[in-house]
């Protein structure tokens, strides 16, 4: 179906249209899942809300805005991918997904998120990358099963110190922020494997030495005047070091993970049209 054509169907709000798009997705898939990225969708097809056992639902790359209240019904949910859509707030009624793992917000309008995200006491991976966020919202603070944070090209220019309350992070994705020190409270978390702060505005470095889980730093396209001290076997990745930057390209409107899987480099943004 032609990208004109899917404007159109997705536009008209008629039942007959709809199902057109969505090629007789009347019965939930023997895989559990649904993914209708890339149909420029500008509302989710209620019937969608009564597949009660489906465990991912991937939205990426539509027109929506909002959600219907009928996702709720969905409490099976573990995987939500929102990304690439024209949400200035998060619908609420994400957040009474309880089962959801993995939420995927990124290139979005969003400038804030609800207090209501610290109902999602199971989330272990968020994406909330190519925002509008200035701050790192302390509701993310509050998530602590959270192992996989990324909140890459946004507008941040420090973090909270409640970020250390996240024992289980490993993963920090900050590329692309506004960044012109190297945030403190991350020095304080030693289990962080992970830490990218690539495209900052970070001029010194202090030791990350003391970090005993770190594997990886990613701190290239900063005006710094030092690398960072790294224990040994740590991988650098920038200015003073031999190592160079290779990201894993992302393929498709989301990468399908496993619950437990943790990405050891960001996928790089998808471009349009798929």
């Amino acid at each position: 179906m032609g990208n004109s054509l899917k404007a159109i169907v997705a536009f008209v709000p008629s039942n007959k249209c709809q199902k057109y798009l969505l090629e007789d997705l009347e019965e939930m898939p023997v895989d559990k899942m649904v993914d209708l990225s890339g149909r420029q969708l500008r509302r989710l097809p209620l019937h969608i809300c009564s597949f009660r056992e489906l465990v991912k639902l991937y939205l990426s790359d539509n027109n929506l805005n909002h959600l219907p209240p009928e996702l709720e019904q969905l409490q099976n949910l573990q995987i939500l991918a929102l990304d690439f859509n024209n949400f200035k707030a998060l619908p609420l009624v994400v957040c009474t997904l309880k089962q959801l793992c993995i939420l995927y917000l990124g290139n979005n309008k969003l400038c804030s998120l609800p207090l209501e995200l610290r109902l999602l006491q199971n989330l272990k991976t968020l994406w909330i990358e190519s925002n509008c966020l200035q701050y790192l919202p302390e509701v993310v603070c509050e998530l602590s099963l959270l192992k996989t944070l990324h909140a890459g090209s946004n507008a941040l220019h420090t973090l909270p110190l409640q970020l250390q309350c996240l024992q289980e992070l490993r993963t920090i994705w900050l590329s692309g922020n506004l960044l012109s020190d190297f945030p403190p409270v991350l020095l304080n978390m030693p289990f962080l494997e992970v830490i990218d702060v690539d495209r900052n505005s970070i001029r010194f470095f202090p030791s990350l030495a003391h970090l005993p889980g770190l594997k990886l730093v990613i701190y290239d396209h900063n005006p710094c005047r030092n690398a960072p001290k790294v224990a040994k076997g740590v991988r650098r990745v920038g200015r003073w070091s031999e190592e160079t930057p290779e990201p894993r390209k992302r393929s498709g409107a989301v990468i399908d993970i496993t619950l437990d899987e943790k990405p050891l480099l960001p996928p790089a943004a998808k471009t349009k049209p798929e």
